[in-house]
């Protein structure tokens, strides 16, 4: 009698309570704030409803709005087929080989909506490790909800009624702040080993638990992650490192066991003193600049990642008499190569990381022209900050990193000083270098005035 009574209090339904008949809460019990829900959310749910069919705002930003958080993607779930609400929008467009989706484009927005996903079908292409191929089976609201892969991701909330159905007790956890799986973890997880780097975000994220059957396959079930397309682990890869929760996400990768593979050799940047304080300082900015609403490149935040693999493996080339430039190129080709395995950096990012690499060793060259040269390039703010980054992480001097500020700062007559000052005391540095005789004078260098020379 007392468990029940909890349950009930906590808003968890009776074992007993039919699977397929949901919780319903009203506005007073949910307490979503309406303010909050995507004006073009409104009207595609609206547009559905008018067409007479079931619409619903559903997954993450039902579990947001919950929060009392402004959601940044809006998710639909519909009884409607693809086909069916592609015709109802102007530009609307079927995508997806696993299972077909829909994204509707409306201004700059664009929706995801979803047909209702019917019981995993036997018969569904799967891998020889359990991982569904494709899956387009459509069925009932109650059979999406046992579909999704989490409680609290497993809710639909009308915004005409402003009532949201609950299968799974979604509300329970989310009032617990528990992160749990619908059925059976290691079947779940073997269904999309997605899951097992989506359970490490929403836990880091959210700041939730992971309920311990939930938690208990993940070590084991790791390797699934290699049969998964490098694609789909890079785009969960970005999500988690852009979720600004970024340092404590890769925290829970670790304690999870799931770094190794993902990016070679982090695991051991991360266990000495200089790579882990460099990689410390870039996600701790990453994750501030998202909390204040300002834009983050992937490139840079995947060059910080790697940056260290870089580092080793340029050192490694000059001590075999590469030149330092080339041995910088050849460094950046071997550590992106090792990643297109596991991770399919898009292009434009792996361009972004080359770059801002190759400015590192531009910026130790502050005489002359090459200063001036360095301003004019695309991607200076971000090799600037990395440069800042490097020197905060004690790697290279923060003179350099105090420097670029003033050049960077300075107008025309002030950089031309901070030039001047920086050969003056360039020459100072190699005037004591310079070997001296007894009598206190400079040896000559070439060997004129000298007594033999005389």
């Amino acid at each position: 009698m007392i468990k029940k009574f909890i349950r009930r209090i906590l808003g968890a339904k009776d074992k007993e309570v039919d699977p397929t008949q949901p919780a319903i809460l009203g506005p007073k019990e949910h307490g979503i704030d309406p303010q909050l829900v995507s004006p073009n959310a409104l009207k595609v749910t609206q547009t559905l409803q008018d067409a007479g069919f079931k619409a619903f705002v559903v997954g993450g930003a039902v579990r947001d709005l919950l929060l009392g958080v402004k959601p940044k993607d809006f998710d639909i779930a519909t009884n409607a087929t693809p086909e069916q609400v592609k015709r109802l929008f102007r530009r609307a467009f079927i995508i997806g080989k696993r299972f077909q989706i829909v994204h509707v484009m409306l201004g700059q927005e664009q929706l995801e909506v979803t047909t209702f996903r019917g019981a995993s079908s036997d018969g569904s292409p799967k891998d020889e490790h359990g991982r569904v191929l494709r899956d387009n089976t459509f069925g009932e609201q109650h059979e999406d909800a046992v579909r999704r892969d989490f409680t609290i991701n497993a809710m639909y909330y009308d915004p005409a009624t402003q009532t949201v159905l609950d299968y799974h007790g979604g509300i329970a956890d989310i009032k617990g702040k528990t992160l749990r799986m619908i059925g059976a973890p290691e079947a779940r997880y073997r269904e999309d080993p997605v899951r097992l780097l989506r359970v490490v975000r929403f836990a880091a994220k959210l700041d939730f638990a992971i309920e311990p059957a939930t938690s208990a396959p993940i070590k084991v079930m790791a390797p699934l992650i290699n049969n998964v397309p490098a694609a789909r682990v890079f785009d969960e890869m970005l999500k988690l490192l852009m979720s600004g929760q970024a340092l404590a996400c890769l925290q829970q990768l670790r304690k999870q066991g799931l770094h190794h593979g993902l990016l070679p050799l982090l695991d051991v940047v991360l266990e000495q003193p200089l790579g882990e304080k460099f990689v410390t300082l870039a996600l701790a900015n990453t994750d501030a600049r998202i909390k204040q609403g300002k834009p983050v490149s992937p490139g840079f935040l995947f060059a910080a990642l790697l940056w260290h693999q870089v580092l080793e493996k340029w050192t490694a080339y000059q001590t075999a008499g590469e030149y330092p430039i080339p041995a910088l190129h050849l460094a950046a080709d071997d550590v992106l190569n090792a990643q297109t395995e596991k991770l399919a950096l898009q292009r434009k990012i792996a361009s972004d990381m080359r770059d801002i690499w190759a400015m590192q060793p531009r910026f130790e060259r502050r005489i002359g022209k090459s200063p001036y040269k360095l301003l004019e390039h695309l991607r200076l703010r971000a090799g600037y900050d990395f440069l800042l980054l490097r020197c905060a992480s004690g790697e290279i001097d923060s003179e350099i990193g105090e420097w670029w500020t003033d050049f960077i700062a300075a107008d025309g007559g002030g950089r031309e000083a901070l030039l001047n000052k920086k050969a003056k005391a360039a020459e100072g540095a190699a005037a004591k270098k310079r070997p001296r005789r007894r009598n206190g004078r400079s040896k000559p260098q070439d060997g004129s005035g000298t007594a033999n020379g005389a």
